[in-house]
């Protein structure tokens, strides 16, 4: 996952480099974090690199974040309020340095983090803030949109670096293919959380998808919203 990761972030700063020559913009930087709130999806492979990466306090830390991702799923009656809530109550990633705007651990980030750029300022990505536009305001932003180089035409993300991940995707369903017979696809604290138990992890490496589905459900993680295992 690491190599695949690297090969990434070179493909990016090729891209990058070459879009900036043109004129393009990027407005994430050090100290921004106006997504760092939102519902992140990850493959188990990533979420074993991040495992790997966490001291015991952020482990515990990242736990506590997805017992309440947990809860927002077992109460959202649909997906638009799964989100709006995790953005509002359930809040901000506990690998978040709030005083530094920063991740604290960078180096391991999900692939979601890595591909996630806005070609408008930070406000956009705030929760809220496409509520608080006016009528007029909202068709001013899908004019600005489409005419944005970088952007699909819809939304203010920058959407080939979102293309150019689609390699490393590819990398961790391979992998688990490999490894475990099974793949596991969810929510990333969850399934950090997940990874660090024996007893789901025992499941996973002899490929048994039930055993592991019961593991999740002991430990009281397991939901079909946020968490996939085929």
């Amino acid at each position: 996952m690491q190599q695949a990761y690297a090969n990434y972030g070179q493909a990016a700063s090729r891209w990058m480099d070459e879009f900036f020559a043109e004129g393009g913009r990027i407005f994430c930087g050090a100290g921004c974090f106006g997504c760092c709130n939102m519902p992140i999806r990850l493959s188990l492979a990533e979420a074993l690199v991040v495992r790997d990466a966490l001291s015991a306090e952020k482990l515990a830390a990242v736990e506590a974040h997805a017992r309440q991702v947990i809860g927002n799923a077992r109460m959202a009656p649909d997906d638009d309020t799964y989100v709006r809530r995790h953005r509002l109550e359930v809040g901000y990633c506990p690998l978040l340095d709030r005083t530094t705007g920063q991740c604290s651990e960078y180096a391991a980030r999900p692939t979601r983090c890595r591909d996630t750029f806005s070609a408008f300022p930070a406000r956009y990505c705030e929760e809220g803030h496409w509520e608080s536009l006016s009528t007029r305001e909202k068709r001013q932003y899908a004019r600005d949109v489409a005419r944005t180089p970088g952007t699909d035409g819809e939304l203010h993300y920058v959407a080939p670096l979102e293309y150019l991940s689609e390699p490393v995707w590819d990398t961790a369903a391979e992998m688990m293919s490999q490894a475990f017979g099974v793949q596991v696809w969810g929510d990333f604290w969850v399934l950090v959380t997940l990874s660090a138990r024996a007893d789901f992890m025992a499941a996973i490496e002899l490929g048994d998808a039930k055993a592991a589905w019961g593991a999740a459900k002991r430990a009281g993680l397991a939901h079909p919203m946020i968490l996939e295992i085929e």
